[in-house]
């Protein structure tokens, strides 16, 4: 794929976004999503191998859905009351047809079985847009649709707490361990959207940030699986000494950054008194980190088979973290000491 068609469609992957998050009729929001869906979809199919078109159908089929039962929703709800702004949804109906079109589109649980897969799929780069950017315009949308009753939201987020931690137990593909904590991830901000949206948006910023990491880290590592994980120290010693930090910090283990969203949101769902929930969404959060501890075992406490004194002659000279990976590792690793700053900030 030439530069210009590549910074052809990543300008129409902003360009969706930014339509949909500037705008306030139901189709305007709708054509951005069109935009960023067909944007995206040569980016996947760029690599011509089998598992890759698959990613793609998969993903086309899914979003294809999401986007006409979203569009169904609208017009009836235009029909119904007569209404085509975002933030005037008032019918139960269409409201909730709504919300599972964009939980289908953003991979919440039960609607979240093609994101592994689509995942899986993919490379590195491709992944980390589909888990990242893809996620923005329909988190857009969910902040400004109103819920008379939050039980189906709460009840999608507990969902994908759950699934989240329990898809990610037996799998070796680094990719779906991913995919599943990003199911994870999102339903920690579907929890609390409805109550502090700006406490929804610091979740995402934070995950944003942990994933992005991730993603990159793994990219410059070569890695894609468990068993690559034991010959890291041979390739990149520097790297493989961050990425189990990055790790924990996605499994929401303090002192790390990721604990930082997880202890807020569960504070502001016991002074909403949902105790139950908090608890819930807490015990689901163990077993993320069970895998991500899995992970972290695999690649600081074993070794692949290498003599001790002999020279690494497999050792990558290109791998050198560049100033924004850095800067993402710092911040997805170091941000818990600023948290009562960021608290004292969301209360304003």
């Amino acid at each position: 794929m030439t530069p210009f068609i590549t910074a052809l469609l990543l300008f129409g992957l902003g360009l969706g976004t930014t339509l949909t998050f500037a705008s306030s009729h139901w189709l305007l929001a709708w054509m951005g999503l069109e935009i960023n869906t067909l944007a995206i979809i040569p980016l996947m199919a760029q690599h011509h191998h089998p598992r890759a078109i698959e990613a793609t159908t998969k993903y086309f089929l899914t979003q294809a859905t999401a986007a006409a039962t979203l569009l169904f929703a609208s017009i009836t709800n235009a029909w119904i009351t007569g209404q085509w702004n975002i933030q005037l949804m008032t019918h139960p109906i269409p409201t909730t047809m709504i919300i599972l079109a964009l939980s289908l589109k953003i991979g919440l649980a039960p609607l979240h079985t093609w994101l592994p897969e689509v995942l899986q799929g993919l490379d590195l780069t491709t992944g980390l847009i589909l888990s990242t950017w893809q996620k923005l315009a329909p988190f857009a949308l969910l902040l400004q649709i109103p819920l008379s009753n939050q039980t189906i939201l709460i009840l999608l987020a507990l969902t994908s707490t759950l699934v989240g931690g329990w898809g990610g137990l037996n799998q070796t593909q680094l990719r779906k361990i991913l995919a599943y904590s990003s199911i994870a991830h999102l339903g920690w901000m579907m929890l609390i959207i409805q109550f502090t949206p700006s406490l929804a948006l610091l979740a995402l910023l934070m995950y944003l940030i942990m994933t992005s990491s991730a993603f990159l880290l793994l990219k410059l590592n070569n890695t894609t699986n468990i068993n690559t994980l034991a010959t890291s120290w041979a390739k990149a010693p520097l790297i493989t000494m961050t990425t189990p930090m990055i790790l924990l910090s996605l499994g929401g283990l303090p002192p790390f950054t990721g604990f930082m969203p997880k202890w807020l949101i569960l504070q502001e769902l016991t002074k909403q008194n949902l105790a139950l929930t908090a608890t819930l969404a807490a015990l689901t959060a163990l077993l993320s980190l069970y895998f991500y501890l899995r992970l972290s075992y695999a690649m600081t406490l074993t070794l692949s088979p290498n003599t001790l004194a002999g020279t690494t002659p497999w050792r990558l000279p290109s791998s050198q973290p560049s100033l924004p990976l850095s800067s993402a590792t710092l911040l997805a690793i170091l941000l818990l000491p600023l948290a009562p700053t960021i608290t004292a900030l969301l209360t304003l």
